[in-house]
C-alpha cells in the first residue's frame, strides 16, 4: 500500500500538497460557520463563531498568497478529513433538539476542526522553516496562533454551555 503518491517526491511537494489540502479545509469551514452561527442559541458562541468567520476568511486570503507565490496559481485538493468533521458537526445541528445541547455539540465539533487546523498548520510552518521560507512560516504561524486562540476561547465557552446542556431535559 502507497502512502504517498509517487509526485511527492520532495519536502516542498509535500508541503504544496498539505497547503492546497488547507485550503480546501478553510474553504469548507467558511460555508460551515455561518450554519452553525445560525443554530447556535448562546449569544457569547454566536460572536465567538463570527469572529472565527472573519479570521478563517484571513486564514483562506494567506493561504491564497502562499500558493500563489510557491506555486504560481491557487488551487485546493479536497480535504476529506475536514468534510467529515464538518459532516459529523452538520449532524450534531441537526439531531440536537434542545437548544443547550446543540450549543455544546457545536462546541465540541468546532473544537475538534480546531484541534484538526492546529496539526496541520504546525506542520506546514514546520516544513516552510525547514525549506527557508521565512515569509511563508510566519504567516502559517500567525493562523496557527489564531486557531490555539479560538480553542481556547471555545474552551472557556464550553464550561457554561456545557453546564446548561446538564441541565437539559
Amino acid at each position: 500500500m502507497k502512502f504517498i503518491s509517487a509526485n511527492l517526491d520532495n519536502l516542498k511537494k509535500l508541503y504544496i500538497d498539505q497547503l492546497q489540502h488547507l485550503h480546501s479545509a478553510e474553504t469548507q469551514i467558511t460555508k460551515a460557520l455561518p450554519k452553525m452561527i445560525e443554530k447556535a442559541s448562546d449569544p457569547q458562541l454566536k460572536q465567538v463563531l463570527q469572529t472565527h468567520l472573519q479570521e478563517t476568511q484571513g486564514h483562506v486570503a494567506r493561504l491564497e498568497q502562499i500558493l500563489q507565490n510557491s506555486k504560481g496559481e491557487v488551487d485546493s485538493k479536497k480535504s476529506k478529513g475536514m468534510a467529515a468533521l464538518i459532516a459529523e458537526g452538520e449532524d450534531i445541528i441537526t439531531d440536537a433538539s434542545d437548544e443547550a445541547v446543540r450549543d455544546a455539540g457545536i462546541i465540541a465539533a468546532a473544537q475538534k476542526v480546531e484541534h484538526y487546523e492546529i496539526a496541520a498548520y504546525g506542520t506546514v510552518r514546520t516544513f516552510a522553516e525547514i525549506l527557508g521560507l521565512d515569509h511563508d512560516a510566519d504567516l502559517l504561524d500567525t493562523t496557527l496562533e489564531e486557531e490555539k486562540h479560538a480553542d481556547v476561547v471555545l474552551t472557556q465557552i464550553s464550561d457554561s454551555a456545557n453546564t446548561r446542556a446538564d441541565k437539559a431535559a
